[in-house]
């Protein structure tokens, strides 16, 4: 298959994995079947830095999308660039996402680069960093 398709695919399957729209159950635990287990997630805001873990970024989620916390989440691909050179590859993504955070609605933007590289068993993620617009 083309590579491109893949990349496509693969970016998908990890902005879907959050999803619990429509009473649907959010299928974090397909992550391991995406990234890297080494995979680094960071999420800047302003001066601040979170870095992750696979672990440590999957456990709060989990619970904030499964105990009624965040309902109605969903988190989309709006525009990309993605750039292969041989068995690695960089993505620019514009994304939005919405939901409902507390009981308040509430909608937003951002942008996340995506780094892969291609494993015996395809492609996989190793690293996500992602800020938000300040709506």
């Amino acid at each position: 298959m083309d590579d491109k398709f893949l990349l496509n695919q693969l970016t998908k399957s990890f902005f879907n994995l959050f999803t619990n729209t429509n009473g649907k159950k959010p299928d974090i635990e397909s992550i391991d079947n995406i990234c890297l287990n080494e995979t680094i997630i960071i999420k800047k805001d302003k001066d601040n830095e979170e870095v992750y873990t696979l672990d440590s970024f999957i456990t709060p989620r989990i619970k904030i999308l499964t105990d009624g916390t965040l309902i109605e989440f969903e988190e989309y691909e709006v525009n990309e660039e993605t750039k292969i050179v041989n068995n690695i590859a960089q993505r620019f993504s514009k994304y939005q996402k919405r939901g409902y955070l507390n009981g308040n609605y509430f909608e937003g933007s951002g942008t996340k680069f995506f780094q892969y590289v291609k494993t015996a068993k395809g492609w996989k993620i190793n690293s996500v960093i992602w800020e938000d617009e300040n709506i």
